[in-house]
């Protein structure tokens, strides 16, 4: 029977429920005022009025499944403590009534903040620390931490590393009742500071950064309401991973996207073609924005007559010289192409009404805006500052070797440059199929045009993958605001990837930025990290190892044999609780789709598109339906799966550009294991995994 203590704190939970929906059904009756009667005010502010009522609607949605508070803390005024007190630590903020004592504190909130960091040396007014144990919603036992001086730093919470194993089931959680120190002072960082995160696998990189886009739009709500947070991943299938994160803490104010969808959403042209390995490359490469510079600025003429303007029954002129110095002195101003373009004619007309001014006329204001608009002056502006369409210039750049000769010269080499020439291109810019490369070159160009607007924060995940090219345009959706990279340089897979954090935030444009390196693995059990570590000295000789915190070692089995035994390896799996992956080369995935299907075995197939064939989002309920998922290698980056069954090796760095790469992503594919890890090959295996 349950003792006394528990009972309590289940009353408690109970009341805490209750209390969230008295808040959620305040909030909804408030909203269902203001659509069937006058708020006041006038009509946007209304609408934005309701659109803040919805959101915080959402905000306070109660899933029965999801423990509301999961720990609380005990404070002492002999610790230093403002109040003798217990506050209970959950995902979001519940009182009982408006403008009373909380029964829950939102994990973010200052006063929370000791649940993650206190310890016996530094109990910061903390007299002790509960733990909670839940099972489908319902709490099922408490754990208690002494934090007074009597106690040690070696207090072993048996409910924190159940929570930390317990098996996955369809998308990644978030992680906040087991967040660790170390991961907390990142998540708490200033929304002013600027970081990069280095985190082997299992280190919770991923989840550190969601929950800090989720606690900078906690503590600076209005701010980043206005300006907005991004988080970009690297396919729409992690994005579909990981999009419950941030709605199960109570936020739905941030943007999720790739960075080609991103950029495609930019400039109005969608990615449909694939560039070869080569040319992908150089078109990621730094060296290409000067060459797109140059290209946007190589249209800018030169005045060979004078303007002449008729006013009146006189003409006014302006020397061709003095119009020539007026467009130098505008390219040299460093703003952008289109500001420049703005502001001639009204430089222009600013001399011709100087003229007017020096034989005694006295225009203003008006007269200087109807000479901005004559004919003469908008002919001589169309030829000297012409209008840009950024598809159809990168399309000229692509189709004429001259000009990109030209905007190339003394920054690619020759072979580069006939490399980028042997594009075979459409016949106009419109039939123009483009690849995801040329589609962030049109970024940048449209930010060469015109400025890109800034958001509060970008939080950029698998940032090792990124080109230069691709971090600039992150970067430019961060150029008044601050960026949180993630990433691990052992995980570097695309044939552009970064080879040093400071060369990523150099291109990123926020080279200060601090970074901050995760080595304890929470996720990935000893025997398996153990196991791949055995990669490092080759994929990353800079790189420290990572070390498991978990007690439970884990899983590792290495087998030999064919389909057969991937089916019974998987089989096996299957009987286990949790989800379970296979994860195979591209050069066997048919044969692998054949051997599960042949046994009855459902599965999702990650090469399906995580949305719709109407572009919609797929339901994470109905995508995550099927225990098994069949994962290339190639997709399996940012994934976790309780069991994992890893084909062929050998075949997945055979299928990479080179051996380093391939190398780097087998580092990947083992790595994506929380309980077990199964290793089936026919061939030998590689070297580095051999005994």
């Amino acid at each position: 029977m349950p003792d006394s203590e528990l009972l309590q704190e289940r009353q408690h939970l109970i009341d805490s429920r209750a209390a969230l929906k008295r808040m959620h059904d305040h909030t909804a009756s408030m909203a269902f005022t203001g659509e069937n009667t006058a708020m006041g005010g006038d009509h946007v502010s209304t609408q934005y009025l309701l659109q803040t009522l919805y959101r915080r609607m959402l905000s306070l949605r109660d899933d029965p499944t999801i423990p509301l508070f999961f720990g609380r803390i005990d404070t002492d005024r002999s610790l230093g403590a403002d109040a003798d007190a217990a506050r209970y630590v959950g995902r979001r903020h519940v009182t009982a009534e408006i403008g009373g004592e909380p029964l829950v504190v939102d994990w973010r909130a200052p006063v929370a903040l000791p649940f993650y960091q206190a310890r016996p040396q530094d109990p910061m007014g903390v007299r002790l620390r509960r733990r909670f144990g839940f099972s489908n919603g319902e709490l099922t036992a408490y754990e208690d931490e002494d934090l007074t001086g009597a106690a040690t730093d070696d207090f072993h919470s048996t409910i924190l590393e159940s929570e930390i194993e317990r098996p996955r089931t369809g998308p990644m959680r978030d992680i906040v009742a087991t967040i660790q120190p170390e991961q907390d002072e990142i998540v708490r960082a200033d929304l002013a500071m600027s970081l990069c995160v280095q985190g082997a696998p299992g280190t919770g990189k991923t989840a550190v950064g969601l929950h800090r886009a989720a606690f900078l739009l906690y503590a600076h709500r209005d701010q980043l309401r206005r300006s907005g947070v991004l988080v970009l991943g690297p396919n729409d299938n992690f994005l579909s991973y990981i999009g419950d994160v941030l709605p199960a803490l109570g936020e739905i104010d941030a943007r999720s996207e790739t960075v080609t969808s991103l950029t495609s959403h930019h400039v109005g042209r969608q990615a449909t073609a694939d560039d070869p390995t080569p040319v992908a490359v150089l078109k990621g490469d730094a060296r290409m924005a000067e060459v797109v510079h140059n290209a946007v600025w190589a249209g800018i003429g030169e005045a060979i007559e004078p303007l002449v303007v008729p006013r009146g029954s006189r003409q006014w002129r302006v020397p061709a010289y003095l119009v020539n110095e007026i467009v130098t002195e505008l390219r040299t101003r460093g703003i952008r192409y289109e500001a420049g373009r703005t502001m001639l004619p009204q430089r222009l007309a600013d001399q011709v009404l100087r003229r007017m001014e020096a034989a005694g006329d006295s225009p203003d204001d008006r007269v200087q805006n109807a000479v901005a608009r004559t004919a003469p002056v908008k002919q001589l502006c169309k030829q000297l500052w012409p209008s840009i369409d950024p598809a159809k210039l990168l399309w000229q750049l692509w189709s004429d070797p001259d000009l990109l000769a030209a905007a190339a010269d003394q920054i690619l080499t020759p072979a580069e440059i006939e490399l980028l020439a042997s594009q075979r291109t459409a016949r106009s810019a419109r039939s123009q199929r483009w690849s995801p490369a040329d589609v962030v070159l049109l970024d940048e160009i449209v930010d060469q045009l015109e400025r890109t607007p800034s958001l509060g924060h970008v939080i950029i995940d698998e940032a090792q993958d990124l080109s230069a090219m691709e971090l600039r345009a992150a970067g430019r959706r961060a150029s008044t605001g601050s960026v949180t990279l993630l990433g691990d340089l052992a995980q570097a897979t695309t044939a552009w990837a970064s080879s040093s954090w400071a060369d990523s935030l150099a291109h990123v444009g926020h080279p200060q930025a601090r970074v901050e390196e995760l080595r304890a693995g929470f996720r990935v059990p000893g025997a398996v990290i153990d196991y791949a570590a055995r990669l490092l000295p080759v994929i990353a000789p800079g790189l420290l190892p990572p070390y498991s915190v978990r007690r439970t070692r884990g899983e590792l089995d290495l087998r030999e044999g064919g389909a057969p035994v991937w089916v019974s390896a998987v089989t096996e799996a299957l009987r286990l609780e949790g989800t379970v992956a296979m994860i195979v080369p591209d050069a066997v995935l048919d044969r692998a789709r054949t051997a599960l299907t042949e046994q009855g075995l459902g599965f999702t197939d990650a090469t399906t598109t995580a949305t719709t064939d109407e572009g919609v989002p797929q339901d994470p309920d109905e995508r995550f339906a099927e225990r098994l998922e069949l994962v290339p290698a190639r997709l399996s980056k940012g994934l976790e799966f309780d069991h994992v069954v890893l084909v062929e090796p050998s075949g997945i760095v055979d299928g990479e550009a080179d051996r380093v790469t391939g190398l780097r992503r087998l580092y990947v594919c083992l790595t994506r294991a929380v309980t077990s890890l199964v290793v089936v090959h026919e061939g030998p295996l590689p070297a580095e995994l051999s005994d």
